[in-house]
């Protein structure tokens, strides 16, 4: 990869001359190349740091809709996330740039901030369920097309799109036989419980929160939409879970509604039959189970 076209979109993006004197490769990700980008303003002497990412020339969509994602959440005034540098195209591949940030175990209270500042960006609220453009979960396309209707949103666009996917990738008749059965059965679930169109972050895993030297909270890596809150708080008790402190400085700014315990399989089946489609596996039958409980309530 050639850096030079990067270094000079960083220039104009900043209004400021940016010299590139080290390009440090980020682990971590699975969908994308990273790297820190450090050098110096040539005015000033200062220092200047950025996180890129790499994908392929196809990809830059993905970044763009990351990019408006982060600004979206920016807007909202409640929670840190990486300031947006500049995306485009370059020597066949496609580039987001944004701040960087350095990375510590948090402080005594940043789990409760995290709470707190996360209902607070539930408050940022919309007329419409979905989003003013697609994006991705994971490198999984995510159709946001803007619905009143929030029951027929989940089972269109989230369920019945990756229920679609895993027919194509092999998942088993029973799995999908009953998966068509749920989807019938979505609106009982919000008999009692109208939600907010809240602003979320859409990805929220214990893999895409950190806290900065500060102590501070830092949310990155989103698939963006508004829809119900509890669906960003259901993907936190996923794959590792978020400190119990967390939970409760959530609930303590904005109480989750009692039927949330059932709701929440609901919300996390959506990322389980994302991860078959992504990895194929054992999520195949964790889905299914999953399934099966909820036609069980």
């Amino acid at each position: 990869m050639k850096f030079n076209p990067i270094e000079a979109a960083i220039e104009v993006a900043t209004a400021s001359p940016f010299k590139l004197e080290t390009t440090t490769p980020v682990g971590g990700g699975s969908i994308n190349q990273a790297y820190r980008l450090s050098g110096i303003d040539t005015d000033t002497n200062e220092v200047k740091d950025y996180f890129l990412k790499l994908n392929r020339a196809a990809q830059l969509p993905m970044f763009e809709a990351e990019a408006a994602g982060l600004r979206e959440m920016a807007q909202s005034n409640s929670i840190r996330v990486p300031g947006v540098i500049c995306s485009g195209s370059s020597d066949g591949q496609s580039y987001l740039v944004l701040e960087a940030l350095d990375f510590s175990s948090g402080s005594p209270g940043s789990a409760e901030q995290l709470g707190q500042q996360l209902a607070s960006m539930h408050r940022y609220t919309s007329d419409r369920f979905g989003w003013s453009m697609d994006n991705t979960i994971g490198s999984t396309p995510q159709p946001n097309q803007q619905s009143d209707d929030w029951v027929s949103f989940w089972q269109q666009q989230r369920l019945g799109f990756q229920l679609r996917l895993a027919g194509q990738n092999g998942a088993s008749r029973s799995l999908l036989k009953k998966g068509d059965k749920l989807l019938s059965a979505v609106p009982h679930f919000f008999m009692d419980y109208q939600p907010e169109a809240s602003l979320l972050h859409g990805d929220l895993w214990s893999g895409n929160y950190a806290f900065v030297k500060s102590g501070e909270p830092v949310i990155f890596d989103p698939a963006v939409y508004y829809g119900d809150r509890e669906a960003d708080i259901a993907m936190t008790e996923l794959f590792g879970g978020f400190p119990s402190s967390f939970y409760t400085a959530y609930n303590e700014a904005w109480p989750l509604d009692p039927g949330y315990k059932h709701r929440k399989k609901l919300y996390n089946l959506y990322h389980i039959l994302n991860h078959f489609n992504l990895f194929g596996g054992g999520y195949a039958q964790q889905a299914e189970s999953i399934i099966d409980q909820l036609l069980s309530f």
